[in-house]
């Protein structure tokens, strides 16, 4: 049977922490699309034109090791923007949402344009402050040279160009539970987003 949770919200609000979570929790699938979009900005990056990149993805462009870096991650935004290569990737996404055994999708689209019909929608968000300090310390334990201020102007450009493209811009779905992690440890946000996709499960 299947059964889908949609996860959005922008970058570093941990919506893949707590997607992967969730997916362990309820044995299910989990897909991190925002991979997709970065290994299509990665391949993009090395020469490939944006829709041929996002048309001839293969599993393994998504294992690349550099697919968290800033300069990855705005190709990623610039690539999202392009309606063709949304379209190219909208199969994908819809297919493994449909597996049997229950899948945890995260994303910027996954409740209002891939999966509009998933039967749990969160969207986690969190101030751009601790987003910033979360994402400056994941870059800095990777060896990344970058200060606060740097990642937070990012972010911010980030998030702008997700909110304001005309293909699937960055919002909640209209029927989306809200779980800012703002103050939330991990775990303290993942058992929120387990009560909230339960209390759901029940109706």
């Amino acid at each position: 049977m299947a059964f889908t949770i949609a996860i959005d919200g922008p970058a570093a609000a941990g919506k893949g922490t707590v997607g992967r979570q969730l997916a362990a929790h309820f044995g299910y699938a989990h897909l991190d699309t925002g991979l997709l979009y970065r290994a299509t900005g990665r391949r993009m990056l090395d020469g490939a034109g944006a829709v041929e990149a996002a048309l001839n993805l293969k599993p393994e462009d998504l294992k690349a090791p550099d697919l968290r870096t800033p300069e990855v991650g705005q190709a990623a935004s610039r690539v999202a923007a392009l309606p063709e290569v949304r379209q190219a990737l909208i199969d994908f996404q819809r297919a493994f949402a449909a597996r049997s055994g229950g899948a945890v999708l995260d994303g910027r689209d996954i409740g209002t344009v891939i999966c509009p019909e998933a039967d749990v929608k969160l969207y986690v968000t969190a101030s751009d402050e601790v987003r910033a300090a979360r994402r400056l310390a994941e870059l800095s334990s990777t060896g990344h040279d970058v200060t606060y201020e740097s990642v937070l102007a990012d972010l911010r450009q980030r998030d702008a160009r997700d909110s304001a493209r005309a293909a699937a811009p960055l919002k909640p779905a209209d029927d989306a539970l809200l779980l800012d992690t703002s103050k939330l440890t991990i775990e303290e946000a993942v058992r929120r987003a387990i009560e909230l996709t339960e209390a759901r499960m029940k109706k």
